[in-house]
């Protein structure tokens, strides 16, 4: 976990019946907690962890509409009124800031990929635009990087993943919720083919409906129930800066680098252009239907062999409910942050803006990212298991509609008209 994170005080005590129980405390979990509070529906969440101790708390916390294929904007732009709306919603701030987000073009290439997308959302009533070299300068004053160009969308904005999961958490609680952490969901019960209940490390709880949002831990649990979710493992590997001046407050995002203000006066920063590909059985398994992203994305992949892969082989892939599962065996994935890639960021930011040579780096992280073949997640209940919804497959940017998918879960597991259209996150589509 990342330092900064804040603590949720959470009961110790499993409830023997509820109405829904929500698997994963990350951003979707506890939104789609809050909602179903709000909705007085009784929910339990139950995560293995803390809340938000993965990639909800270890994303970058940039809140977009640029860049995201056009089925998936309609989502994002009800997140943004979520987010505006949360600190009035739940009583907390969650750090949000509509401060916009900018992506730079080093090549007239880069320039036609985002014209490219402002045409395929043109009908979305966007405001974003493309900006020019001198509007860059004006923007970012003190570059050095001889743009060709870039996108710009003011409505962008941010939020910080150290207090957002938590305080939501904190809300739902606060709203009826019931949550319990460190207590693993071992596999579903169910009466005639449909979910009666979880069977966790703690004993079993019966219920009416399970909204499953375990993030990487998603594709696991189904496999062990006989579901087959395509999702791959990445890490991005990330740094937060000690308080300095910037050259702009807006969130900026290279071929090679980005940034973004943090509460606290530093910055976080990234190395777009590189992400650790560690290596599991699953890339031997389902890696063949990743082509087209291979072909298109390999060159920011580094993949490796190591003890990733042999510690993925030990958790196993098949329990019974009344043996200890691998979520009980690896209760937080916590992986190692690359310092060299967050070098190269740095470095490559620094050549940019000069003004970040004076960086010093004041903590260091990585969280995983579960991908989907069209990096799209699935939100959508699950036909051969009648009363299980999922919401997961996030693909690393989860955490920007993290309040609006939250919400578009709960209207799914309630079969309420939903949030927006959900058929682009249909399970069926994979």
């Amino acid at each position: 976990m990342t330092k900064t994170l804040d603590a949720v005080n959470t009961t110790d005590q499993l409830p023997e019946e509820t109405t829904v129980v929500i698997i994963g405390g990350g951003i979707i979990g506890v939104t789609a907690a809050l909602t179903l509070a709000e909705r007085n529906i009784k929910v339990v969440l139950l995560e293995k962890g803390h809340i938000a101790g993965e990639q909800s708390s270890r994303n970058l916390g940039w809140i977009r509409k640029t860049s995201r294929h056009a089925e998936d904007v309609p989502l994002a732009m009800a997140a943004d009124r979520l987010w505006a709306e949360m600190p009035d919603r739940i009583g907390q701030s969650v750090g949000y800031k509509q401060a916009g987000i900018i992506f730079l073009a080093k090549t007239e290439e880069q320039v036609a990929m985002h014209e490219g997308w402002l045409k395929s959302v043109r009908g979305l009533d966007l405001d974003s635009k493309m900006m020019s070299t001198q509007e860059i300068d004006q923007t970012a004053p003190g570059g050095k990087g001889d743009w060709k160009g870039g996108i710009y969308t003011p409505s962008d904005g941010r939020a910080e993943p150290a207090i957002a999961a938590t305080n939501i958490a904190k809300a739902a609680i606060e709203k009826g919720a019931i949550m319990l952490q460190n207590c693993a969901v071992r596999t579903l019960s169910t009466s005639g083919g449909k979910v009666c209940g979880v069977v966790t490390e703690q004993g079993e709880i019966r219920c009416d409906q399970v909204l499953l949002a375990g993030g990487a831990w998603s594709r696991r649990f189904l496999s062990n129930l006989g579901v087959s979710l395509p999702t791959l493992p990445l890490k991005c590997s990330v740094l937060r800066t000690k308080p300095m001046e910037g050259p702009t407050d807006i969130a900026v995002g290279g071929p090679d680098f980005s940034f973004r203000k943090h509460q606290d006066g530093g910055f976080i920063i990234t190395q777009r252009s590189a992400l650790d590909a560690p290596l599991t059985l699953d890339h031997l398994l389902i890696g063949w239907r990743y082509f087209e992203q291979l072909r298109t994305q390999h060159r920011f992949l580094r993949p490796a062999l190591g003890r990733e892969f042999f510690k993925d082989l030990s958790l196993g892939r098949r329990w019974k409910s009344d043996r200890r599962s691998p979520f009980e065996e690896a209760r937080t994935n916590d992986p190692e942050p690359s310092s060299a890639i967050n070098q190269e960021a740095l470095s490559n930011l620094s050549a940019a803006w000069p003004i970040f040579n004076k960086a010093e780096i004041e903590e260091e992280w990585a969280g995983i990212i579960d991908v989907t073949p069209d990096s799209n997640p699935v939100i959508d209940r699950i036909k051969a298991i009648p009363g299980l919804t999922i919401a997961t497959g996030f693909s690393g940017h989860g955490f920007g509609t993290g309040p609006a998918a939250g919400q578009l879960a709960a209207d799914i597991v309630c079969n309420t008209p939903p949030l927006v259209d959900p058929s682009p996150y249909r399970f069926d589509r994979l």
